[in-house]
């Protein structure tokens, strides 16, 4: 009994540490945003389906916490299969720091066509991520499903961006 509350609160503590290490990061990417959406991003020409600047707070800190919790379960699996979670890990650490590379790019170098060019590389890892996570954790992997779909939006919403502005 002592050791399955034990398990159950490692698996608990595990999801935590991986939601939490997201919003942080994700803040701290989002910091770097704050001074060229008030100065630079206004000036820009952007399309008609560009959602308001406030709907990018609430979207991405749904997404960190869905993040989060599916490598918190893909972490919880890897007594039983280690090799493939610290697989699902490596793509998962890349796909991260391409996140976080694409607001440095776009916000803070000013410039969408890289910015273009690496969230199309972001959702291919973003995929391979949900590839890796399905074949361990179901529930993982679509968990992954809302983060593609806005990634893929928001590649679109770059590339119009760019297309506006070149």
């Amino acid at each position: 009994m002592f050791v399955k509350i034990i398990n159950k609160m490692q698996k608990i503590l595990r999801v935590s540490v991986v939601v939490m290490t997201c919003l942080v990061v994700g803040y701290l990417s989002g910091m770097v945003t704050r001074d060229s959406i008030s100065t630079w991003y206004p000036t820009l020409v952007k399309p008609i389906f560009n959602p308001p600047n406030w709907l990018f707070a609430p979207v991405w800190s749904i997404l960190y916490i869905m993040m989060g919790i599916a490598g918190g379960l893909v972490w919880n699996k890897i007594e039983k299969d280690e090799k493939n979670v610290m697989t699902a890990f490596k793509y998962f650490i890349i796909q991260f720091a391409l996140n976080v590379a694409w607001s440095f790019i776009f916000f803070y170098l000013h410039n969408p066509f890289l910015a273009l060019i690496e969230i199309v590389l972001l959702w291919l890892m973003i995929f391979e991520t949900y590839n890796q996570f399905k074949k361990i954790d179901s529930k993982a992997g679509m968990l992954f499903f809302p983060y593609l779909a806005w990634v893929g939006f928001a590649t679109v919403l770059n590339a119009s961006i760019w297309w506006l502005n070149r």
